[in-house]
């Protein structure tokens, strides 16, 4: 049985459950060349990755949470490596087994990222070929079983949303089920163009985003995806003043118009010198009210998973019960730690996280 639930932030959070935080996504190893562009490149690092995976990781690893992930998984070395990946972070897997042939699939996607440097950009492109993820659909999970001991957070993205005409349904039926047990809902719209194009592009997906975020209570994306995937009106996508949060607190008020029963908008802040040197915000609306975290200057190691690291930040902040501003600042903090760890996942402590939040600096600790 539920425990009555806390009203903050205009969100009914359920004090204490048998997982914190469950996402819905898919699994995937990113090979990654670091500096070195994969056309020249004679080895990779692999990092077990998947935008939705990313931020149960890192709400597990770091700050301690109870978490569980939903997804594919095909019984072969790939699936047992990146399996290996879910258990050292210390995230509860509920699995759909495929069998592998052999020879064609299905597959665990393969992402390629290098990092770039200076005026080198990152380049990021796919494998997803029969990927098992995307044949996964309504009713291939007991809901029921997964939320038995209760949930307080079910997270997915537009990501997974993407990956075929089944995918998006599963999302819808994982929300509705959630909020049937008392679970809040977040997603983060992730809208990536390379997986939209190959079926339908922005035409197709904004309908599909749509019904989606109809459920959604807590919503995660920059002013590109809101415009993308939402259709939401904002300025022209790649404008100058890219940590200039006004343009997107005014996005807000479409989202909110179209979609009331949302309750946070959030998104990181992020304007790009060069591929190793970024300046670093973020803003949330939070049950009407604005909160804007501080700037900083990041030397990037690694800025992929840098948005799930915000998502999870905030997230955790706000099932500890933190005040808005503490929350989005711990979300601002961590976010911007993670781009300093190579990998899609959080090296960072607790404590690492609050001292940067409270205006710590890099001075050696001893």
């Amino acid at each position: 049985m539920n425990l009555p639930a806390m009203m903050k932030y205009g969100l009914n959070i359920q004090p204490r459950a048998a997982l914190d935080f469950v996402a819905l996504g898919a699994l995937n190893h990113r090979l990654d060349p670091g500096v070195i562009p994969f056309r020249k490149a004679t080895e990779c690092h692999i990092h077990v990755s998947g935008a939705e995976f990313n931020v149960a990781a890192n709400l597990a690893d770091c700050f301690r949470l109870k978490t569980g992930i939903v997804s594919a998984m095909v019984e072969y070395p790939i699936g047992d490596l990146i399996a290996e990946g879910v258990r050292v972070k210390g995230v509860t897997p509920f699995y759909k087994l495929f069998a592998h042939d052999g020879v064609r699939g299905p597959n665990m996607a393969t992402v390629y990222s290098d990092h770039g440097y200076g005026v080198r950009a990152p380049v990021v492109f796919y494998n997803r070929a029969n990927e098992a993820a995307a044949e996964l659909k309504p009713g291939d999970f007991d809901w029921n079983e997964i939320f038995q001991g209760g949930v307080r957070w079910f997270h997915s993205g537009g990501i997974f949303a993407a990956l075929s005409a089944t995918t998006s349904e599963l999302i819808i039926e994982g929300m509705r089920a959630a909020k049937a047990a008392g679970a809040v809902v977040s997603f983060d719209l992730n809208y990536r163009q390379k997986l939209w194009n190959i079926w339908g592009g922005q035409e197709h997906a904004v309908p599909i985003f749509r019904r989606i975020v109809e459920n959604v209570d807590v919503l995660v994306g920059n002013e590109e995806d809101l415009q993308e995937a939402l259709d939401i009106p904002g300025p022209a996508i790649g404008r100058a003043s890219a940590l200039d949060s006004s343009t997107f607190v005014a996005m807000i008020e479409g989202v909110l118009a179209r979609y009331p029963q949302i309750k946070v908008v959030a998104t990181t802040l992020r304007d790009v010198a060069s591929s190793s040197r970024h300046r670093w915000g973020a803003v949330a609306s939070i049950d009407g009210e604005t909160y804007t975290a501080p700037t900083c200057e990041l030397d990037v190691i690694d800025r992929v998973g840098g948005g799930d690291g915000f998502a999870s930040g905030l997230f955790y902040g706000l099932l500890a019960g933190e005040e808005p501003q503490a929350a989005v600042d711990l979300g601002w903090a961590h976010g911007a730690l993670l781009t300093t760890f190579p990998g899609d996942t959080t090296m960072a402590t607790l404590q690492q996280v609050r001292d940067l939040a409270l205006g710590g600096s890099a001075r050696v600790q001893r």
